[in-house]
C-alpha cells in the first residue's frame, strides 16, 4: 500500500495532466458542436411562426418550435454561468472532482441521449462543467492550464483529420469509446486529487501551483477561443483563407499548435521578447501576430498559408500569459472574469455570423420597429469585416502580455522534457498526415455521356436548418452525376461545425474537387467531378448587392477534347425592409 501511494504521489502531475487534457478535449468538442447547433436551432425556430403546420411534411427534419429553442438556449445560458460558483466555492479543492465529473458526464450524455443528432443539453452540460473545471484548474493547478488547452486543440485536429474535417466523435458509434474516456477521466481526477499532498503555506506565500485569472486574462481567453475555433486551429479554414491546399497545411498547423509545449521553444521565445523594453515587448508581439494574420488573409498561396501557420504559433504561445501566480489569501474573481471572456467570445461569434449573412438582415416589425434605424444597419455593416474581427480578437488576446511587465510567463525546462515533447509532436503530426491524405480517385474516361448536377446546399442545411451532409452525399450519389456544381458551400465556418463541406463530400463520393470562395475565403462555390479537371478559376461578382457571390469556371477532359463548365451563385434578392 505504501508503494502504491508513493507511486501515485510521485506521478500526480501525470494523472492530473491526463485528466485535464480529456476535459479540455470534451470542452472543445462540445463548444464546436454548440456553435453550429445553436445557429441551427435559432434559424429553424425563426421560421416556425411564418409556416402553416398543415402544409408541412412531418417527415422533414429540422423544424423546431420557438418554445423548444428558447428552453435549450436558456439552459445553455445557465450552464455558461457555472463559473460564477467558483467565486464562492473555488477554494474548496474537492470541487474540481465534481467539475470533472460534470464535464465527463455531459460529454457522454451528448451521445447516450442523442436521436439523429448529439443531445444539445448534454453539450451544454459539458461546456458549463468544462468552464468550471478550467477555473478550478487555474486556481489549484495553474501550470497545467496552457498544456491542457494546447493539447486539447491538437487532439481535436487529429480527430478532424480522421473524419475529413468532420468530428467523428459526434456519431452514435462513438458512444462506447466516449463511455470509456469519461470513466477514465473521472478515475484520473480522483487519483490526481487523492494523491496530491495538501500543504498550508503562509498567507503571503505564492504557491507554485495556484494561479489567478485576471480581467484581461478572462477577455483574452474568449479572444483566444475565437481565434482557434474560427480559423487558426482549423487547417481547412486556414487553407480556405489562404486559397491553399488542405492536405499540405494539416501538419504545419498541428506543429504550430503543439510546438509551444516544448520548454526549449518557450526559452527561445523568452530570449526574443526579453530583447525589448518591458513597456513595448507586448506591443511587439501583438504587431507580429497581427502582421501574420493580415498577410495570411490578404494574400494567397504558400506565403499566405505560411503566415497563418506562424500566426497560430504566436497565438498558441499566449496561453501562458492569461494567468499569473496567486498568493494564498489573495481574493480571486476569476469566475466573473471567465464569464466576461465567454460573453466577449459570444460577441465575436455573432459578429462572425453577420460577416457572412449581412444580406439576410431584415427590419424589425412593431413594436420593435424603433430599432430599425440602428440595429439592422449595424448588422449589415459587418460585410467584409472578417479580418477586422480577427484583428480585434488578436488585440484582446495580447492584452495580458501587454499588461504584464514584471515577469515573462515563458520559461525553459528540462531538456529531456523537450525531447519527450518533440517525440509527441512528431507522432501526432504523423497521425494527422496519415489520416488527412487524399483518397485515390479513379477518373471517368471516355464516358458515353456526362451528367451534370447543380445543387445549392445552403451551408450544409436543409430548408429548416437541419444539418445533414450525409443526406446530401446520398442525394448526389443516387443521382449518378459525373459533375456536381455546388453553391453556398462553406469550408470552415463555425456555424457549419468547422467542416470543409466540399472536401468532405468529395472524399465521401471519391470525386475530385475545386473550390472558389469569394466571401472571406470560406463561403462560395465548389465543383465535384469524376472526370479529370485540368483547369479551374473563379471571378467575383463585384456588382452583387448583397452576398459576395461569384462565377466559377473549370475545364474537364473526358477524352481528347476539353469541356468548359461554369458554376454561378446568384445574389439573393430579398426585401429587407430597408
Amino acid at each position: 500500500m505504501r508503494r502504491i501511494r508513493s507511486f501515485l504521489t510521485t506521478n500526480h502531475p501525470f494523472f492530473a495532466l491526463i485528466e485535464a487534457v480529456f476535459i479540455g478535449l470534451f470542452f472543445i468538442q462540445a463548444l464546436r458542436f454548440l456553435l453550429g447547433e445553436v445557429y441551427s436551432r435559432m434559424g429553424s425556430a425563426s421560421l416556425f411562426p411564418t409556416l402553416n403546420p398543415a402544409q408541412i411534411d412531418p417527415t422533414l427534419l429540422g423544424l423546431v418550435q420557438p418554445s423548444v429553442a428558447t428552453a435549450e438556449i436558456s439552459f445553455l445560458v445557465y450552464m455558461l454561468a457555472l463559473p460564477a460558483l467558483g467565486i464562492f466555492i473555488g477554494g474548496f479543492r474537492p470541487v474540481i472532482i465534481v467539475a470533472a465529473g460534470i464535464t465527463a458526464f455531459g460529454r457522454y450524455w451528448m451521445l447516450a441521449n442523442m436521436g439523429l443528432r448529439p443531445d444539445m443539453f448534454g453539450a451544454a452540460i459539458t461546456l458549463g462543467g468544462g468552464l468550471l473545471y478550467i477555473l478550478l484548474l487555474i486556481r489549484h493547478r495553474g501550470k497545467l492550464f496552457a498544456p491542457m488547452m494546447i493539447l486539447a486543440f491538437g487532439i481535436d485536429q487529429l480527430f478532424r483529420a480522421y473524419g475529413n474535417t468532420l468530428d467523428p466523435s459526434w456519431g452514435a458509434n462513438y458512444l462506447n469509446v466516449q463511455l470509456i474516456l469519461s470513466i477514465v477521466t473521472i478515475v484520473m481526477s480522483a487519483i490526481a486529487f487523492l494523491s496530491h499532498p495538501l500543504s498550508k503555506p503562509d498567507a503571503q506565500d505564492v504557491s507554485a501551483d495556484s494561479s489567478l485569472l485576471t480581467l484581461w486574462g478572462g477577455l483574452a481567453f474568449g479572444a483566444l477561443l475565437f481565434l482557434q475555433v474560427s480559423l487558426l486551429a482549423l487547417p481547412n479554414a486556414v487553407a480556405g483563407r489562404a486559397s491553399s491546399d488542405y492536405t499540405l497545411l494539416v501538419v504545419p498547423v498541428m506543429v504550430a499548435t503543439l510546438l509551444p509545449l516544448m520548454p526549449t521553444v518557450r526559452a527561445y521565445a523568452r530570449r526574443f521578447i526579453g530583447l525589448f523594453d518591458t513597456g513595448v515587448r507586448g506591443w511587439v508581439w501583438m504587431l507580429i501576430a497581427m502582421l501574420f494574420v493580415v498577410i495570411g488573409t490578404r494574400l494567397t498561396g504558400i506565403i499566405a498559408g505560411a503566415s497563418l501557420v506562424l500566426a497560430q504559433f504566436t497565438i498558441s504561445l499566449l496561453w501562458w500569459w492569461l494567468i499569473r501566480p496567486k498568493a494564498q489569501k489573495e481574493r480571486s474573481l476569476g469566475g466573473l472574469w471567465l464569464i466576461f471572456g465567454v460573453l466577449f467570445f459570444i460577441i465575436l461569434y455573432v459578429g462572425d455570423i453577420f460577416t457572412y449573412e449581412y444580406a439576410f438582415v431584415r427590419n424589425f416589425a412593431p413594436p420593435l420597429d424603433g430599432l430599425n434605424p440602428i440595429v439592422p444597419p449595424l448588422l449589415r455593416g459587418f460585410k467584409g469585416l472578417g479580418l477586422g474581427l480577427l484583428l480585434l480578437a488578436t488585440f484582446i488576446a495580447c492584452l495580458p502580455i501587454i499588461q504584464t511587465r514584471r515577469r515573462i510567463a515563458w520559461s525553459g525546462g528540462n531538456p529531456f522534457l523537450s525531447v519527450i515533447t518533440l517525440i509527441m509532436v512528431i507522432g501526432m503530426s504523423a497521425g494527422a498526415a496519415f489520416y488527412s491524405r487524399p483518397p485515390i480517385i479513379e477518373p471517368s474516361l471516355n464516358p458515353q455521356r456526362i451528367l451534370v448536377l447543380t445543387y445549392n446546399i445552403h451551408g450544409g442545411y436543409n430548408e429548416f436548418f437541419y444539418p445533414d451532409l450525409a443526406m446530401m452525399a446520398n442525394t448526389i450519389e443516387f443521382s449518378g452525376a459525373d459533375v456536381v456544381l455546388l453553391q453556398e458551400v462553406e469550408v470552415g465556418r463555425m456555424t457549419s461545425f468547422g467542416v470543409d463541406q466540399a472536401l468532405w463530400l468529395a472524399r465521401r463520393l471519391r470525386m475530385d474537387v475545386r473550390v472558389y470562395a469569394p466571401n472571406e475565403g470560406i463561403q462560395g462555390l465548389a465543383i465535384l467531378s469524376k472526370v479529370p479537371i485540368v483547369f479551374a478559376d473563379g471571378y467575383p461578382l463585384e456588382n452583387s448587392v448583397a452576398t459576395r457571390t461569384g462565377l466559377q469556371r473549370i475545364q474537364i477532359r473526358p477524352d481528347a477534347n476539353v469541356i468548359t463548365l461554369y458554376n454561378l451563385w446568384l445574389d439573393p434578392l430579398l426585401d429587407t425592409g430597408g
